[in-house]
């Protein structure tokens, strides 16, 4: 996990892969295909040797939002006992500066095996992603994915603190989400991830670099990134929480979203396999 690893190597304390089960279906171990969720976990994020600005630096213990809604999520399916099989695997570690730090122009090789151009270590949360990602799908085989991130501030400029942003490479999957936000309210707003944003992410010294040239679209050529590392059919969707999930000033704090989205949409899935699977049990006429 030479990304995830790359993130952590200015931090004193080590980083963490944590991984939780939540087996609620019944089905033996050999033909599960579980649901998987993905939290970015990033427990203090300083940007790294790419320092950011020190005014609010204070909510970058925020940063860890993305984590923090998997685990909420998967004790409220635990409590509900729903039908289910879910995998959470969260990628936890500080973003330092430091002597040991990586550094801007750094090549790493992910768990994928795709090398990554490191041109900006405040790009830190898709690189931790992004081997997290590849480890469910090795491991899992998962039916879906999804993950969550406070991963840029261009999706606070894009929808403000009032939606998520919400892309993808399923169209029925990207539905489901949206509807399952717009009912519990916490609203979720698609963004287009069409082929042509892949262009704008263009290395000479590796596969890909984890920030694009210019400041065109941020938030989707961050998801376009994370895009390259899920496997083909795999049903995939990524939550950008990062207008969400805490406000500022006088309300400042978490605010649990998109705790409410994701826990209902996993009632509703719940629900859905339950009437796909009377179907097929009913008696032939």
């Amino acid at each position: 996990m030479g990304a995830f690893l790359a993130v952590a190597a200015g931090a004193k304390r080590p980083p963490k892969l944590i991984v939780l089960e939540y087996r609620g279906s019944g089905v033996k171990k050999a033909e599960r295909k579980p649901i998987a969720l993905v939290g970015k976990g990033i427990t203090f994020d300083t940007g790294g040797i790419c320092l950011k600005p020190a005014a609010q630096m204070d909510e970058m213990k925020y940063d860890m939002c993305g984590a923090a809604t998997v685990l909420g999520t998967m004790k409220a399916i635990a409590l509900m006992a729903l039908p289910l099989d879910v995998v959470a695997v969260i990628p936890a570690t500080e973003n330092m500066p430091g002597g040991t730090a990586t550094r801007p122009g750094d090549v790493v090789t992910t768990l994928s095996g795709k090398t990554v151009e490191i041109l900006n270590t405040d790009a830190e949360g898709r690189l931790i992603l992004c081997d997290a990602l590849t480890y469910v799908q090795q491991r899992y085989r998962p039916s879906k994915v999804v993950d969550i991130a406070t991963l840029t501030g261009a999706i606070i400029i894009a929808l403000g603190k009032v939606a998520t942003g919400l892309m993808g490479n399923d169209d029925t999957l990207l539905a489901e989400l949206k509807a399952a936000g717009d009912e519990a309210f916490d609203r979720a707003w698609p963004l287009p991830l069409w082929d042509d944003y892949q262009e704008l992410l263009k290395s000479r010294f590796a596969d890909i670099p984890n920030i694009s040239s210019g400041r065109d679209a941020g938030s989707i050529t961050a998801a376009a990134f994370l895009s390259r590392f899920i496997e083909p059919g795999t049903p995939w969707a990524h939550l950008d929480i990062a207008g969400t999930a805490w406000l500022s000033g006088e309300q400042k704090g978490a605010t649990g979203r998109p705790v409410p989205l994701l826990t209902h949409w996993l009632l509703k899935e719940a629900e859905r396999a339950h009437a796909a699977h009377a179907e097929t049990d009913q008696p032939a006429d």
